[in-house]
């Protein structure tokens, strides 16, 4: 749009920002569905639990150790319900949803650099520190990093 129209730095801007939400909501479905799914699981557990205690009743004339092996499959129920949710599925969404943040960041340093290139009329290579700077501080590479890198994309 930069190139082949002649629209105002604000107006980009504020597409670019409308953009990045949509994706960034989109990119969060994955993870909330499997959060709805984890927490679904723990009731899940316990209709299987209250599900096996029925059918244990149906047992009470059987010896003690049918009926110790009956409850002990209703209990197993909620016991994979709990796993299965903070164990496995709850961890998947929250490593969905870190993914998903990362990409937003991503993202965002870009729109940064891109923002000041064309809103300030920044040189390139100003554009390319403010959008550096917008780098979480962990993963930031230093100045002399990127000149090294700018340098070999010129070569």
């Amino acid at each position: 749009m930069v190139i082949t129209t002649t629209i105002e730095p604000h107006e980009l801007e504020s597409l670019m920002e409308t953009e990045l939400e949509e994706h960034h909501e989109e990119s969060l479905i994955p993870s909330k569905s499997m959060a709805n799914t984890a927490d679904a699981l723990p009731g899940l557990g316990i209709v299987a639990a209250v599900l096996g205690v029925v059918l244990t009743m149906g047992k009470i004339g059987e010896p003690p150790e049918v009926l110790g092996h009956s409850i002990g499959a209703a209990l197993a129920g909620t016991f994979l319900g709990v796993l299965m949710c903070y164990g496995f599925v709850g961890p998947m969404s929250k490593n969905l949803e870190y993914i998903a943040q990362d990409e937003f960041q991503y993202l965002n340093v870009l729109k940064i650099a891109l923002k000041a290139f064309v809103s300030n009329n920044a040189a390139p290579l100003v554009a390319i520190e403010l959008g550096r700077r917008a780098i979480p501080a962990k993963q930031r590479p230093d100045f002399i990093e990127v000149e090294e890198a700018v340098r070999q994309v010129r070569k």
